[in-house]
Formats: structure tokens, sequence, C-alpha cells
């Protein structure tokens, strides 16, 4: 199979929900858009992008990156055994995969094993219609390991002034980093509808354009607390509805 896949990073300081609202994009383009496989890939160190999917991960790449500071088995190159490692390292599940990067356990310079990762992740990502990359806080990382070509970029902000200032800057660094990015957008996650005006105020004097909202919805809580994921949420769940809306409206050719 040899496609070019549409990227779909996520972005955000922590604490705003960025890694629910990417597993809610990864429902979205399962149940909804149905154009092909879906990979969803964890570059956060404190991964939890599995758990809100509700996938089980034995393997990462962060191991991986360990592992290749030994041994490489006899008879193996370098890059053929670290590929070998990634495809372990992938988590199948229905209309979706998963891959977490993880992070390395020691101390050492990891620009070899990095760089031989972000190869064998642009190789494998042509098997895909779409990828979803869950961010660490910051841009930075993103030209060094993942991907530098972002089709659609979210930028998940909380309602507060403070997080609409860490949305603006991300926004700056995509310009200093000269990251190829399609599209950006800022989306305020866990909003209270009482407070939605002086939210679109505070946005408008920081130069943001928002590209909607999404209402907390205490559901999302229940079902953590449940131990469900969010392919458990209701279709009619207030963030399920918001995020739906958002992405039918950015995820279109030219959006």
């Amino acid at each position: 199979m040899n496609r070019s896949p549409k990227v779909i990073a996520i972005a955000g300081k922590g604490g705003v929900g960025k890694t629910t609202v990417g597993g809610l994009l990864v429902r979205y383009l399962v149940e909804e858009v149905k154009s092909g496989p879906v990979l969803a890939v964890d570059v956060d160190p404190n991964s939890n992008f599995n758990e809100v999917l509700g996938v089980t991960v034995k393997n990462t790449i962060g191991e991986a990156r360990e592992l290749l500071k030994k041994d490489v088995p006899a008879g193996m190159t370098k890059d053929v055994w670290f590929e070998y490692k990634v495809h372990e390292a992938i988590v199948e599940q229905k209309g979706f995969d998963l891959l977490v990067m993880g992070r390395p356990e020691g101390p050492g310079c990891y620009c070899a094993a990095n760089a031989i990762a972000k190869q064998s992740i642009d190789a494998l990502k042509a098997n895909y219609s779409y990828v979803v990359v869950d961010n660490e806080a910051g841009m930075e990382h993103m030209n060094r390991l993942v991907t530098q070509d972002v089709d659609r970029l979210y930028v998940i902000s909380d309602p507060t002034r403070r997080g609409l200032a860490t949305a603006g800057r991300i926004h700056q660094l995509i310009g200093e980093l000269k990251l190829r990015i399609g599209n950006a957008y800022t989306i305020v996650n866990r909003i209270d509808e009482k407070n939605a005006s002086a939210l679109d105020g505070i946005a408008a004097e920081k130069g943001i354009a928002l590209a909607g909202t999404i209402r907390n919805d205490g559901a999302l809580l229940s079902n953590e607390l449940a131990g469900k994921t969010i392919f458990d949420l209701s279709k009619g769940s207030a963030a399920l509805v918001d995020a739906y809306r958002i992405f039918g409206a950015t995820l279109k050719d030219g959006g």
C-alpha cells in the first residue's frame, strides 16, 4: 500500500485535555470518516493516549532506543533491527493502530536512535489514511522525531487567559521553527457556556481565531471513573457533539 496520509497533530499545554480531544478525533475518523486505517501516535513522555483509547501497550519506541544502545542481534543492521522493534510496538485495534513513543530510561544522546525512529515512522505511515499525533507540551519535538509535515494542527486551550496565551505562543512557534503545517486551529476545551462571551473577548484581544469550543462534559469523567474508553461515550455527549462539529468543519479539503 502506498498512500499519502493526512497527518493531524494535537498540541497544547499540560492539563487542557488535549489527549481526550485526540481520542475524540480518532473516534471521529474511525466512525464518521471511514476512509481507511488510522495510526494514533503518542509522543508525550507522560503517555496516556492508550488509556483514553482503551488499548493495552506492551512495547514502546523508548524501550527500543534503550535496546539499540546494547547488542543488536547478529546478522542484522541497526536500521533493520530498529524497524522490526517499531513494528513490534504497534498495537492493532478495530479501525486504528496505536504506537507509543515512550521515553528512554537512562542518560545519553539519542540523536542516532531518534533519526532511525523518524525514518521508520515515515515509512510506516504510508500504510494509513490518517495519522493522529498526540504531542507533549510545546512544538520543538515535532522537528526532531515524528513529522515535519502536518496537514492539520489543533492547538487545545482551557478556558483561561493563561491557556489562550499559551495557545498564541504555540502558533508563533510554528513560524519560528519553520514547521510545514497546512492549517492550524485553536480549540477551547471544557468551556462553561455562561463564560463563552468573555472567552471570545479574550481570544480576540490576543489575536486568536477560535475554530470552536468543547463544553465541559461530566460524562467524560464518569466514563473514566468507570474504566470506560472514549468509544464508550454516548453519541449525545456534549463534548463529542462539539468535537465532531469542529472536526467536520476543519477536516474538509482546504478547510
